[in-house]
């Protein structure tokens, strides 16, 4: 059930769901948020922040109520992605993957090294 929560969102959020996303990326068994950069992060974030908000306030009782919660939040997350993205004139979703360099170098440091 979470899995198909996270999708809701990840839908609602980027157009697309987790497994889509990592597609995107040319990812295989990787984890995603390890390969998301900052603002991807943040709005994968606030997708899933403001549905517990929701879901904390209206307490859904069935799957189906989780289901349009889940919607809901990620669809703010969404707006909130096409508004920041009309305004810095770029795409906030990336095929850029930070793992391909040393995991253990803080992302400023990858960034510089490419």
């Amino acid at each position: 059930d979470y899995e198909i929560l996270t999708a809701e969102i990840s839908k609602a959020t980027f157009d697309m769901t987790p497994s889509q996303y990592k597609k995107f990326k040319n990812l295989k068994r990787e984890n995603l948020r390890d390969h998301m950069d900052d603002l991807e992060l943040i709005f994968t974030m606030l997708g899933e922040k403001v549905t517990t908000e929701i879901s904390q306030k209206e307490k859904p009782d069935t799957f189906v109520k989780n289901k349009i919660v889940a919607k809901r939040g990620g669809g703010v997350a969404g707006k909130a992605r096409r508004a920041t993205e009309k305004e810095i004139d770029r795409s906030i979703i990336t095929k850029n993957n930070y793992l391909k360099q040393p995991e253990n170098l803080p992302r400023e440091i990858v960034a510089k090294r490419i």
